[in-house]
């Protein structure tokens, strides 16, 4: 089992662990502001499994009917996460819209947020290794769960925050209230989980930084061709696909061109682990005089 894979188990072990502590402490409270805690807990158990479910497609093979492998399932699974996370929202909406309308005093408060408490700190420290992975991994995934778990705790901050000024101040609207702003920053953290997996889907190059980083292997490694110009880059979950064209005389043989193209790919490869490196080599007249100077 992949690291990415046991991470995942885990997330949806802390999601059903965390569900059942919010759903305690919304029963012991009656609180919407808390049920709307619970609520975001339901979705992350729903996300945990989606993000599962991904990453086992994810880490299929590559096969005659999906040549270039499985990696972008991590990507839908972002997307559907970020479905779920709005949906969650409007139904809290609904339920702060209700408990305005029919305030309601709370019940043991103080107890109920202290069992939230235990809840949230479990969260924030998922939350950090989820991200961490996520980011080692390199897991669409694992930085959606991650993302959306982050957005959790902010939320359980605030509806602490939101019932203990309830209480103090004996205004009941402003649990509702606390409702509905968990909500709205559900809504944001849903708006950013689907943005960001839709740009993979639509095969988002490389960060530029990185894109510089590859020119100047590119360049380095490139002695005895003329120039390389057409560079693409694609990601694809955990995966990397650069292509470029490289330019060589035209007297050149085969094998020495071959040689120069395995000293690029190997380089590129020590950047960019794992990458999958496609060049097209042309001959001299083909050359464009612009893109990669080999030195």
């Amino acid at each position: 089992m992949t690291k990415t894979m046991k991470i995942a188990w885990g997330s949806l072990f802390v999601g059903i662990l965390v569900l059942g502590i919010k759903a305690l402490a919304w029963w012991m409270t009656d609180s919407v502001a808390l049920y709307s805690d619970a609520m975001e807990s339901i979705v992350n158990v729903a996300t945990a499994i989606a993000a599962l479910m991904a990453i086992r497609v994810a880490a299929q093979p590559a096969d005659a009917t999906h040549p270039y492998g499985h990696h972008k399932a991590e990507y839908f699974s972002a997307v559907l996460e970020g479905v779920m996370i709005v949906i969650a929202a409007l139904l809290i909406l609904h339920e702060a819209w209700q408990s305005f309308a029919n305030p309601r005093p709370l019940d043991a408060p103080l107890s109920g947020l202290a069992v939230n408490l235990v809840a949230s700190i479990i969260n924030g420290v998922w939350c950090w290794i989820l991200l961490r992975t996520a980011r080692t991994e390199r897991s669409p995934a694992l930085a959606a769960d991650g993302k959306h778990l982050l957005s959790d705790v902010v939320s359980s901050v605030g509806v602490t925050f939101g019932v203990l000024i309830a209480i103090m101040t004996g205004l009941p609207w402003i649990d509702p209230a606390m409702a509905a702003l968990v909500a709205l920053n559900i809504l944001w953290s849903g708006w950013h989980v689907i943005a960001a997996s839709l740009s993979g889907l639509l095969d988002e190059s490389l960060p530029e930084d990185i894109l510089v980083e590859l020119r100047e292997v590119i360049s380095d490694q490139a002695e005895g061709a003329v120039e390389a110009h057409d560079l693409r880059t694609r990601q694809a979950g955990t995966a990397t696909f650069i292509e470029f064209h490289l330019v060589v005389d035209g007297a050149m043989s085969v094998d020495d061109a071959h040689v120069i193209c395995d000293r690029i790919e190997a380089g590129l490869l020590e950047r960019v682990p794992d990458c999958v490196v496609t060049i097209h080599v042309e001959p001299e007249h083909k050359a464009k005089h612009s893109g990669i100077v080999v030195l």
